[in-house]
């Protein structure tokens, strides 16, 4: 009798072999893809981009009530948004936040961008990247105080605002230059929005609204009774008096991109056009 083991022992072991190797090659094809490398990767990879603004500061960024979903976000600021988008060929998702919440969520890392008016501070740019600014008002009136009409001669300067109500956006520049440029006040009423405090001066809940004059003066036109403090203005730096973009704190390679973007924006002359163009439009909406 002829003995076949080694034979058969020789096959068996070559097929397993052969099937080891291909179970091998399978588990390789099977492995998850390499994550981004960072947060630019991240969003070219999911095709998508998540902006967040308070959208209540016209012309930068405000609603049109007559549209709805997305399409009801408009200003400067979107137009910005989509330029982005458009240009990294993904989509853009618009995310409308109270304004304190958009400097969490971005500080946090939960969102790609801040695009909401977002001017420069050193605690902002220790928490967060900022882009170079792309908006500098044309007309230079940096920020002051929204006041009644009737109140003109009694509100002058820093010291006149010792026994008044003030009011302004939670965690904006012009809560900063309340506290650090304004030695009294009788009371410092924080709201989540602008316009709020806007309302507030208008209905007597308030003496004076820190403000970007510029866009106050938008709000003064459609709501006579309310008006800019004549002769106070905040003092500034140089380094608050330009718009910027947040971005999650080491996401170089996305701010460096962003920059990229608002450079040509700003060579083809896009966003004076938008804010120009946003302006004549919140007016029309009485905003």
């Amino acid at each position: 009798m002829k003995k076949y083991t080694p034979l058969i022992l020789i096959i068996a072991l070559s097929m397993l072999l052969v099937f080891g190797l291909a179970g091998c090659g399978g588990s390789q094809e099977g492995d998850e893809p390499q994550k981004p490398a960072n947060r630019l990767e991240d969003i070219l990879a999911r095709g998508y981009i998540e902006v967040i603004m308070e959208p209540y500061f016209a012309p930068f960024e405000f609603i049109d009530p007559s549209k709805s979903g997305d399409e009801q976000y408009i200003g400067c600021d979107v137009e910005i948004a989509k330029a982005i988008a458009e240009d990294l060929g993904v989509e853009l998702r618009i995310i409308p936040l109270e304004f304190s919440a958009v400097l969490a969520g971005i500080t946090e890392g939960k969102y790609d961008l801040a695009i909401s008016a977002l001017g420069y501070t050193p605690a902002r740019a220790e928490n967060m990247e900022m882009s170079d600014g792309y908006y500098i008002s044309e007309a230079g009136d940096g920020y002051g105080m929204l006041i009644r009409e009737e109140d003109l001669a009694k509100y002058t300067d820093a010291a006149s605002f010792a026994e008044a109500v003030l009011v302004a956006q939670s965690g904006s520049l012009q809560e900063m230059f309340i506290n650090t440029q304004i030695p009294a006040y009788k009371e410092l009423k924080l709201v989540s929005a602008s316009t709020d405090g806007y309302l507030m001066v208008s209905e007597g809940k308030a003496d004076a609204a820190a403000v970007a004059i510029e866009t106050a003066l938008l709000y003064a036109a459609a709501n006579p009774g309310v008006t800019v403090a004549e002769s106070f203005r905040f003092e500034e730096d140089g380094t608050t008096n330009s718009t910027r973009i947040g971005i999650p704190k080491g996401e170089t390679e996305l701010t460096e991109k962003v920059n990229e973007i608002i450079a040509r924006l700003m060579s083809e002359g896009k966003i004076v056009e938008w804010y120009n163009e946003y302006a004549e439009y919140a007016s029309t909406l009485g905003i």
